[in-house]
């Protein structure tokens, strides 16, 4: 089925306009937040490469396209055709074929829609540099801090490494949760007994678009624009490797229906998006000291980092202070302030990472997946995780979905799966009372 097509021109200054009509002018300001606070002004001890500061304003614009063209708009309700084109600095290596074709196979992985990207020059604008501090110390370690169990495992157990260089956690404010996400920074802050741990905080909030319509939910973007700020910051510190920390079980995701296949499911970290990533990095940045983003937890199932977590030395209640809901309750209007609903996919592979690393979970859920009053529609995906779990998963559904990138084992990632399909299964009520739901 053909999709519609859309065109979003990114400004670069004030004379820099699109050439006809079919064009959405957009720019700084569709995000709520100043610019100079968001990204323009952090304080780095070194100045940010042209290829790194132009990286993040693409990613920026792919994340104001993705939320501006709603998917309901499309034939299929899914699938749209965005035309991108955004100014850059460092025009001759963004204009590259090569690196042009690598951007838009990441971009498709990650949203499941068909791109084309245009560059253009950036010229008769100051880009807004950030404010460096020659004195101040460079970090030795950046990782991405959501106040997720993922990222606060890892940022614990970095904490305490043998290093005197910082360690600088790179966030995004999330609406509504900014204290719970600062509370899960000071647990791992107070674990540090030698190292420095440094926070930099960022945002991405869109702006509607003047249509008075909710913006896309979907947001498969939201993850590159994650990456691309924290890849700034690594290259203005002389950081070679970035750490995105999740759970490889939820990285490489997979499906619990034929209906979410593919970018149907979040795949912001899966093996595959990361070898586009690496590949985007490596070509625009390779003259001055490209940044490879790596998952340290790649390996490791949910309940496992939570394990991680818990001997680097955080609490039961820090590990459960921490945000896992893909749709958190206290953002919904007039919902509970409470961070984690308890029944989406997420939150149900949070309760059996606490399980298993601890044998309960004391977290403070909106409701439970197996509450008698629970409505049809918020059970989705328990019903589906119980189907899922009571069927049979092969290796070929594993690399079937999205396929792995060249060099990645397989048969460990099937192992992983397995893994985790056990500490998932704990959650399973028994087998006759399935059966007799069914049958009902």
């Amino acid at each position: 089925m053909t999709s519609s097509e859309h065109f979003v021109w990114w400004r670069g200054h004030h004379r820099d306009r699109p050439l006809d009509g079919r064009w959405t002018d957009a720019g700084e300001d569709a995000f709520q937040e100043d610019e100079h606070r968001t990204h323009g002004r952090h304080r780095l001890p070194g100045p940010v490469p042209d290829w790194a500061e132009d990286f993040l304003r693409i990613a920026r614009a792919a994340f104001i396209a993705d939320k501006y063209i709603r998917r309901t708009g499309a034939g299929d309700r899914w699938m749209r055709h965005i035309h991108l084109s955004v100014p850059v600095t460092a025009y001759e290596r963004w204009h590259s074929k090569t690196v042009r074709n690598q951007l838009i196979g990441l971009l498709q992985i990650l949203t499941g829609d068909l791109w084309n990207l245009e560059f253009r020059p950036l010229t008769g604008h100051q880009v807004n540099d950030a404010m460096v501090f020659p004195d101040a110390p460079r970090a030795s370690e950046v990782a991405l801090f959501s106040g997720g169990l993922d990222s606060v495992s890892w940022a614990a157990a970095r904490s305490r490494a043998a290093d005197s260089r910082p360690l600088l956690l790179v966030m995004f404010r999330e609406i509504g949760l900014l204290r719970l996400q600062k509370r899960v920074y000071k647990a791992v802050e107070e674990l540090s007994e030698s190292r420095p741990v440094t926070l930099l905080q960022m945002s991405q909030t869109p702006r509607g678009d003047g249509s008075g319509l909710r913006l896309e939910t979907s947001s498969r973007t939201r993850g590159l624009l994650y990456a691309a700020g924290a890849i700034r910051a690594a290259a203005a510190h002389g950081v070679a490797t970035v750490h995105i920390p999740e759970n490889g079980q939820l990285a490489l995701n997979p499906p619990l229906t034929p209906a979410r296949s593919a970018a149907c499911s979040t795949r912001s970290v899966h093996p595959r998006t990361l070898s586009h990533l690496n590949a985007v990095v490596g070509a625009v940045g390779e003259c001055s000291g490209a940044v490879r983003v790596i998952n340290p937890w790649a390996q490791l199932t949910k309940g496992e980092v939570c394990a991680m977590g818990r001997d680097a030395g955080l609490a039961r209640s820090d590990l459960e202070a921490t945000l896992s809901c893909g749709k958190p309750p206290t953002r919904r209007s007039g919902g509970p302030p409470i961070a984690n609903c308890g029944v989406c996919f997420p939150c149900l592979v949070r309760r059996s990472g606490l399980l298993h690393a601890h044998g309960a979970d004391g977290t403070q859920y909106e409701t439970d997946p197996w509450a008698n009053d629970l409505p049809f529609d918020r059970g989705t995906d328990w019903r589906a995780l119980q189907r899922w779990l009571l069927g049979r998963y092969t290796l070929t559904d594993l690399v079937t979905d999205t396929p792995l990138p060249p060099g990645a084992d397989p048969v460990a990632a099937f192992d992983l799966i397995e893994r985790g399909r056990d500490e998932l299964a704990r959650l399973l009520p028994p087998l006759d009372t399935v059966e007799a739901a069914d049958a009902a």
